[in-house]
């Protein structure tokens, strides 16, 4: 039977009246954006560390955000680390905050507590913007507020998820599900992209390269946590000449490619390289090009004015059209709204 939380229906009544879009890439505003986080006892270092670090610190040339920890629970709370931490700010604090964000959880067979739904669902309903990294989106199903919605969580957890809420639209390939005001992220590391991209969507990529680079990571990553399901890895010598390879491939990405050529260029038959391929990248050759080739025109798309034609050209589309087709099937937008949208802007 999936876990329904008394609370949930109350929450996902409130749910239906809360617009479901949010305006990306709004004018900063002369107040910084509200950053409330949810810690809890038995919370992971790392999890919590994750928003910290992002809207935390200070970060020159990006912005700087009004940001604070809450306290989703009474009493000291310990760490799964060994040591606790010291919270100043209680559930309170999520009333005025813009962005919410909910960590993890800390056992997903476990309700989270009632004050904390409650106070989530009021945020919701005035308008907050809600995220669950990794384990946090059982927190956010709890309370209701995924009924209906697309969301993801960790790889490891995403079957037990859907059994659990089975209202929920789950997609476990994705490193995050930005569903306007309801995002959600897949585990661990994936919280940084989801970060990260809350930053570029409301500042732009400038904004989030600032941070990406101060935290020696990569601004945007393509691809899903389907790439980091267990499989096993080939032997050193292959990977060396498969990590080779896949460099040379993204400096040429505007050439045309086959797994025939490709599996030449590494000294491998086809049946060879196809299998080695996969386990290195964890999808197909033509996939991973694709997904690369998007990349580089995100990149181009955000950073130079280069048009839309020349874009097509250099990332290996060939055409606007194919470009046009590619964009909207991945992205579910054009190349010129996504440049509109996400084009370099100073917050």
């Amino acid at each position: 039977m999936p876990a329904v939380h008394p609370h949930a229906a109350a929450c996902k009544a409130a749910s239906r009246v809360t617009a479901r879009t949010v305006t990306v890439n709004a004018a900063a505003s002369a107040a910084p954006l509200r950053i409330a986080v949810v810690a809890f006892d038995r919370i992971s270092p790392f999890h919590l560390a994750v928003p910290c670090v992002v809207f935390g610190d200070e970060h020159p040339g990006a912005p700087r955000f009004d940001f604070r920890v809450c306290a989703g629970e009474p009493g000291p709370l310990r760490t799964t680390a060994g040591f606790a931490v010291q919270v100043a700010h209680g559930l309170r604090a999520l009333a005025t905050a813009d962005i919410i964000i909910v960590p993890s959880w800390r056992d997903p067979t476990e309700p989270p507590p009632a004050p904390l739904l409650r106070a989530l669902c009021r945020a919701h309903q005035r308008g907050a913007r809600l995220v669950g990294l990794c384990l946090g989106a059982y927190v956010l199903a709890a309370a209701g507020l995924l009924d209906g919605r697309p969301a993801t969580t960790h790889w490891r957890c995403a079957v037990d998820f859907a059994a659990r809420y089975p209202q929920v639209q789950v997609d476990a390939d994705v490193l995050y599900v930005d569903d306007g005001d309801l995002v959600t992220s897949a585990g661990t590391a994936a919280g940084l992209d989801c970060c990260l991209h809350l930053v570029r969507q409301r500042y732009g990529a400038a904004a989030a390269n600032c941070i990406a680079r101060r935290l020696v990571v990569a601004p945007h990553r393509q691809g899903g946590q389907a790439q980091f399901i267990e499989q096993p890895l080939p032997d050193s010598v292959r990977l060396s000449r498969m990590g080779g390879l896949l460099d040379a491939l993204r400096s040429r990405l505007q050439e045309p490619h086959s797994v025939d050529s490709l599996a030449a260029d590494a000294a491998m038959s086809r049946r060879s390289f196809t299998r080695h391929f996969r386990q290195l990248t964890g999808t197909t050759v033509q996939r991973w090009l694709q997904s690369e080739r998007l990349a580089l025109a995100q990149r181009l798309l955000e950073t130079t004015p280069q048009p839309v034609e020349r874009i097509a050209e250099l990332a290996g589309f060939g055409s606007t059209v194919s470009l046009r087709q590619h964009f909207r099937r991945a992205l579910g937008v054009s190349p010129s709204a996504w440049r509109q949208t996400f084009a370099g802007q100073a917050g």
